[in-house]
């Protein structure tokens, strides 16, 4: 079998197992910063899919100022690891340094696409079953409340119409451009 298939496959899998755990771990970390409700069942889930990682992080990593350091500090080890993994399976090297920056630049992509996608599919949802309730939509509302609140502030609904997630997706997206691009170029310059 060809050694670039192998490659391609084991970045695949690099990717998407941690991915996941990545995202798992994320969503648990965004709940804890909006307080959102933890009786919820997909709160649930991702607390229980968490725990085994984080409880014993819990207990040498203490929380700063409502901020959980042991959630924010895997996130930064996972993703380096897979970076480094994802290097390895390519035969390429890379810095600690570049590494590390480059890590820091995929997190912050990933919490943008996060909230992109979310607000996304609360939009969908809004139109499919305006004021029905379900745990997801209710989840997706406290999530995405700590951004759209204050768009909803700036920017008054418009003929009933509120397009405070528009203008909310388009600053993601700037964002984007403006912070995670120069530190991912950032990173490669320094691997």
């Amino acid at each position: 079998m060809n050694e670039a298939y192998m490659s391609h496959a084991a970045v695949f899998l690099i990717n998407a197992v941690a991915g996941i755990f990545l995202v798992l771990v994320l969503v648990r970390l965004i709940l804890q910063l909006v307080r959102a409700d933890f009786h919820n069942p997909v709160s649930q889930f991702v607390v229980k899919a968490t725990n085994p990682v984080l409880r014993p992080l819990r207990r040498v990593i203490p929380g700063w100022g409502g901020l959980d350091l042991a959630s924010v500090l895997l996130l930064v080890a996972v993703q380096m690891l897979a970076l480094f993994l994802i290097y390895m399976a390519m035969g390429k090297a890379i810095s600690l340094s570049g590494l590390f920056v480059l890590s820091i630049a995929e997190l912050l992509s990933l919490t943008f696409n996060f909230f992109l996608v979310t607000i996304l599919f609360q939009v969908i949802l809004s139109w499919i079953g305006p004021g029905t309730y379900h745990p997801v939509t209710a989840l997706l509302y406290s999530l995405n409340d700590i951004l759209l609140r204050p768009a909803q502030r700036i920017i008054p609904p418009f003929s009933g119409i509120d397009l405070s997630p528009l203008v909310v997706l388009i600053v993601i997206q700037l964002l984007k451009i403006l912070i995670v691009a120069p530190i991912t170029n950032l990173g490669l310059s320094l691997g």
